[in-house]
């Protein structure tokens, strides 16, 4: 992996902490899940006209990776209402890791060398670790619930990495991915709200933040979407999980949760595998 792709994966980590946070902040969550799709309906459609049409073959991972995606972002402002920040999102980004390595070298024939194996192995580990709370922080509800979103992280992945590779045009994917969101998301929001008033208000409230909250996410994930069709998923997915890192410092600071000395550790250890994936490529 060249330092290019290690610098803007990285990078997308960042974003992405930074949006998974704003969309916990943003009280009510099918609000957070609309105003982030309404960005992606905006955005893609612009991205449409710009790029590539995608290849006839692509077509069945686009919808299926919209259709998983749109599940995806309802369960995880849906699990970021029954738990903590710092817990539920270092505990579906481990799962996801795991998942993704397991699937790309069993069943798509990736290879990656002893360090890099270690090195995935390390943060997968690490990112557990964030998650562990004796307090608990959130039960067994707000468990389950962060596991069926990692499950949904590990299934949008592994196809977007297989579909970007087959359109061979990573920006015309990510575009027709974000419409077709764009249009599913605030939808299905919608279907689900059981005060349709209340939340077409806290959309007008939230709106900003919301915006926000979705022009992140979008960078984020396109980045990824790049990474993804030029190096070995399993890599791409144990960096980009290192959000964490930017997520337990917003926890603290943000949300008021502690820091303790082994979130500390497992941060460290989580860094340290960043290294050896990056060296033993």
């Amino acid at each position: 992996m060249s330092s290019g792709i290690l610098l803007a994966v990285l990078g997308a980590a960042l974003l992405h902490g930074s949006w998974n946070a704003i969309a916990k902040a943003i009280p009510a969550r099918l609000v957070s899940s609309a105003l982030i799709g309404l960005v992606y309906l905006a955005v893609g459609a612009v991205g449409c006209i710009v790029f590539p049409f995608p290849p006839q073959e692509v077509w069945p991972y686009l919808l299926v990776s919209a259709a998983v995606q749109t599940l995806y972002l309802v369960l995880l402002t849906a699990a970021y209402a029954k738990s903590e920040f710092g817990r539920t999102y270092p505990l579906t980004r481990g799962i996801a890791v795991l998942g993704i390595t397991l699937i790309s070298t069993t069943f798509l024939g990736e290879h990656m060398t002893p360090a890099q194996i270690a090195g995935v192995a390390v943060v997968a580990i690490a990112l557990f670790a964030l998650s562990w709370s004796p307090r608990g922080g959130g039960g067994k509800a707000g468990t389950l619930m962060a596991v069926a979103v990692g499950i949904t992280i590990t299934a949008y992945s592994v196809i977007d990495g297989i579909g970007v590779r087959l359109s061979g045009e990573p920006f015309g994917y990510a575009s027709w991915l974000f419409l077709m969101q764009g249009v599913s998301i605030p939808l299905v929001c919608f279907l689900l709200a059981r005060d349709r008033r209340e939340m077409l208000r806290g959309m007008r409230v939230h709106a900003p933040m919301g915006a926000l909250g979705g022009i992140l996410s979008l960078a984020a994930y396109t980045i990824v979407v790049w990474a993804q069709s030029l190096a070995p998923l399993a890599v791409v997915s144990a960096l980009r999980e290192t959000g964490v890192l930017a997520a337990g410092v917003i926890g603290y600071f943000v949300f008021r949760e502690p820091f303790s000395r082994w979130r500390l550790t497992a941060t460290v250890c989580a860094v340290s595998g960043i290294v050896a994936i990056r060296l033993g490529g």
